[in-house]
């Protein structure tokens, strides 16, 4: 066989692939899902194995169950603990009056709309008072308690197989760290499978250094919002419904510190509309962004070059970069994928391509 035809071949099976990859979506989230699961569980289950009671060491099967338990009891206990929360604070939204909300900042408004208008080039008129109501109505809209929990009544039997099917999944990657790496190494010809298995493995040594560490940077930064917004004034629960989500929006790179500070300052006006705007919500206000300034300098000082620069041993601006070309192409979805596939294609790139001089710089520290 020509090499044509044996380019075709190999492009046919890529398309053919995909094409199953597209009609089994489900399992195939549910096996990436699982993967993730195990990277983070992975380093209980290498304590648990390496541990001996007298002769006794714990079998591989038991570990993998244990830690399995362990990540659910996690997930069990955060849901228990947030959700009450997130409802309420959902019901106080959905409780507020707009319209005498908007009123109690008609002063305020007065003068931004007075700016606007003195320095607009074509001299309009700018009803800010009637962009709030419409803006915020929609915001309040979104926190409708009956109208989430409606929706997640219809969804629990599909829930239900998910999460069966994750925890099934999980539980024999967990088992066998090798099981993964051996579905993978028989897609491919005989005479390849020495280069893919040293792929796979420091792919999945690089992703679960980084996983791990992104799973302790949300915990921690969303930990240290809401520590310091009840300092500042705010209600617990409010704090910690802030800071929760501002720490799963740390998962996005760059812009996502952003918008869970926005997020934020939102919530701090939307439940303290009863206080002077000048001696109480600004100086609030202030605070607010102070503690998530704090918060992002110290992410960004001690957790960030940690997992997205030692993690997966790239350069600060090599990642920067890379996110900037990801979010450009696939916007938020592509930010949060960029440095999970990038390190996939730079070990790829390592062990196929290393002739290159480019690509052995690219992938000198791996």
């Amino acid at each position: 066989m020509n090499e044509k035809g044996k380019y075709f071949i190999v492009a046919l099976g890529l398309i053919l692939l995909g094409l199953l990859f597209w009609y089994f979506s489900n399992i195939v989230t549910y096996v990436l899902i699982s993967v993730v699961l195990s990277f983070i569980g992975r380093p209980v289950v290498d304590f648990l194995n390496g541990l001996k009671i007298k002769k006794w060491q714990f079998p591989s099967v038991l570990s993998a169950g244990i830690t399995l338990i362990l990540l659910w009891m996690v997930m069990i206990m955060f849901f228990r603990t947030f959700i009450p929360m997130i409802a309420s604070q959902a019901q106080d939204l959905s409780n507020i009056d707009v319209n005498a909300a908007v009123q109690s900042l008609e002063e305020p408004m007065q003068k931004i709309e007075a700016f606007v208008v003195k320095y607009s080039s074509n001299g309009e008129t700018f009803d800010l008072k009637a962009v709030l109501v419409k803006n915020i109505s929609s915001f309040v809209k979104i926190s409708d308690v009956s109208d989430i929990f409606g929706s997640l009544v219809g969804t629990l039997g599909n829930a239900f197989i998910a999460l069966f099917s994750i925890s099934f999944i999980t539980f024999f990657f967990l088992k066998d760290s090798s099981l993964f790496t051996e579905g993978v190494v028989v897609l491919v010809p005989a005479r390849n499978e020495e280069g893919v298995r040293h792929v796979l493995d420091s792919i999945k040594k690089l992703l679960m250094r980084y996983f791990v560490g992104l799973f302790f940077e949300v915990i921690l930064v969303g930990f240290m919002v809401t520590i310091g917004l009840t300092i500042v004034g705010l209600p617990f629960s409010t704090a910690v419904v802030i800071g929760l989500f501002a720490g799963i929006m740390n998962v996005i790179p760059y812009i996502g510190p952003i918008i869970g500070a926005c997020f934020g300052m939102i919530i701090g006006i939307a439940t303290n509309l009863d206080i002077d705007f000048y001696t109480g919500i600004v100086p609030l206000l202030g605070y607010m962004a102070l503690v998530f300034a704090t918060v992002q300098v110290i992410d960004n000082i001690l957790f960030q070059p940690l997992i997205y620069s030692n993690s997966v041993n790239a350069h600060p601006l090599e990642i920067f970069i890379v996110i900037i070309m990801a979010g450009s192409m696939a916007g938020i979805l592509g930010m949060m994928l960029a440095i999970p596939s990038y390190t996939i294609m730079r070990v790829i790139a390592k062990e196929f391509f290393n002739k290159y001089r480019f690509v052995k710089k690219l992938t000198e520290k791996i």
